[in-house]
């Protein structure tokens, strides 16, 4: 019909996009992975996906991250669909509003629900669609039991209610890419020479080893090419967006006098200060290393190795002494910056959208991001450098990213390349080796020592089912991990869920958290 023909044009960048519209359009299930280019406008493109399944008669529920993205999608889709056709649930609406906005989804009023995490169980009438965007924030996690997260929510509702399904970002997690490797749902990506004339020029500094090992190198200058890359955009009156970890973000020290990151001599574990007079304590054994010497310096005093966001503001104002620097972070977040020549200090996931697209982009935390004790450490950094760099202008406008890290490492290179399919497909077969999720379910039990000795005592698990602990959790808890191949998923949560069941029948005194694929594992 006439209400389709203008929805292709943005998606005509992606061999796949115009086919993937055609099937909603004509209310199909085409199920997708999109890998978004850099200076997309994301909002748009799904508002014309969700245009095309209305198009077709049918709803669509689409669920992002915070209260920022959705504003926007919400005016993508105004623009789209007309007003009075969608509902947006959040949080921050307030109970009466939100509960009309659920009733007019429910009576079918409108077709389309959006949303933070609370949209994924919004009711809609045949649905047609479900999409996510950015599904590695860790946002889309419910932390409250029975902990759902909002990808897999809406993957269920596809393959049950047979909708089409599209699990959109610059980046891609590794439960995205085994849905591609399984042959669920096939990638919408662009070709290389598209990728190419739309990205910024990415540029590592980890050639200094001082610098590599510093990248908090605001504290006493910054890299030399962050500082030319910063210069010659602010010059040129664009913004630069530097992007540093947050305040009090990592614990973790390295030696004041090498700056080699403190590891635990035992486990070799990141050393951490709980606090100003303690003494240096390993975060995975919980082995305290008083007598802490640098084994490559010998040197004995600490320092943290990661600066905040303030710190580094401040350092820049003083380097570009006549420039706007604005703050983005827990303090104020900004949606939007002019744009002329200024500075922008963001804490990751707080970057304003700036009015062209950033003249440079500085990563300042790789090695701090890079360093966690963490499973999804290597692609929540890509994450973040991507969200951070895809608001760059592209290489021919001048466009560059200068991230300071070791030009080695894989999340660099993905970056370097913007690549993350690679990446993803990397990252999923190290975890398939491993025995990690998503390769292999995982289910956490957090609890007192002999609750969970108990829970597991009446849990009938899976034959193939391994037992992995305990570890040490908080205030006096212990935790044990489970662990099935992915077929015997339903199996570990069945006997779970009986077992817990019968504790309960028992009235035993003592909870046990149970959490299945825990986004943090360590």
């Amino acid at each position: 019909g006439a209400r389709s023909a203008p929805e292709a044009t943005g998606w005509r960048d992606y061999p796949a996009g115009p086919g993937f519209l055609r099937a909603l359009a004509d209310g199909r299930a085409p199920r997708a992975v999109w890998s978004a280019l850099a200076g997309t406008d994301w909002p748009t493109r799904l508002a014309e996906a969700v245009a095309a399944t209305v198009h077709g008669g049918r709803g669509a529920v689409v669920v992002v991250g915070d209260a920022r993205d959705l504003a926007r999608l919400d005016t993508a889709l105004t623009t789209q669909l007309g007003p009075g056709r969608h509902v947006a649930l959040s949080a921050a609406l307030g109970p009466a509003k939100r509960y009309r906005a659920f009733l007019a989804a429910r009576r079918g009023q409108v077709p389309v629900v959006i949303g933070t995490r609370a949209a994924m169980f919004a009711p809609v009438p045949r649905l047609g669609l479900v999409a996510i965007w950015d599904d590695g924030d860790d946002l889309h996690a419910e932390p409250r039991a029975p902990y759902p997260h909002a990808r897999e929510v809406l993957l269920t509702r596809a393959q049950l209610g047979d909708a089409a399904a599209l699990v959109a970002g610059h980046t891609r997690t590794a439960e995205a890419q085994l849905l591609l490797e399984t042959g669920w749902a096939k990638e919408i990506v662009a070709d290389r020479a598209t990728v190419r004339r739309r990205t910024p020029l990415v540029t590592p500094t980890g050639d200094d080893p001082q610098l590599a090992r510093d990248p908090g190198a605001a504290t006493a200058r910054l890299p030399s090419l962050a500082w030319e890359a910063a210069r010659a955009a602010l010059k040129a009156d664009t913004p630069v967006l530097v992007q540093v970890p947050r305040r009090g973000y990592l614990p973790s020290v390295a030696c004041a006098d090498c700056r080699a990151p403190a590891r635990c001599p035992h486990c070799s574990g990141p050393l951490a200060l709980r606090s100003a007079g303690a003494a240096p304590a390993c975060r995975w054994c919980g082995r305290v290393a008083a007598a802490y010497a640098c084994p490559h310096c010998s040197g004995r005093r600490l320092r943290a190795s990661v600066v905040g966001a303030r710190r580094t503001a401040e350092e820049l104002g003083r380097a570009f002494p006549d420039v706007p620097v604005r703050t983005s972070g827990r303090e104020g977040v900004l949606d939007a910056v002019p744009g002329s020549a200024s500075l922008v200090i963001s804490t990751p996931g707080a970057e304003p959208v700036a009015d062209g697209g950033f003249g440079a982009v500085l990563l300042l935390d790789a090695w701090a991001l890079l360093t966690r004790a963490d499973l999804r450490a290597g692609e929540e950094t890509l994450r973040r450098w991507l969200t951070a760099a895809a608001l760059a202008r592209p290489a021919s406008a001048g466009g560059r990213v200068v991230v300071v890290a070791d030009g080695s490492l894989a999340s660099v290179q993905a970056l370097l390349r913007w690549d993350p399919g690679w990446f993803a497909a990397r990252e999923l077969a190290e975890r398939r080796e491993l025995g990690f999720p998503p390769a292999a379910r995982m289910a956490s039990l957090t609890g007192l020592p002999a609750a969970v000795a108990d829970l597991l005592t009446a849990a009938r698990l899976p034959a193939e089912a391994e037992v992995l602990g305990p570890v040490p959790a908080d205030a006096d808890q212990e935790r044990m991990l489970v662990r099935v191949p992915r077929s015997r998923a339903a199996g570990l949560a069945a006997a779970l869920h009986a077992a817990a069941g019968v504790r309960t029948a028992r009235r035993a005194a003592e909870p046990v958290r149970i959490q299945v694929d825990p986004l943090s594992l360590f």
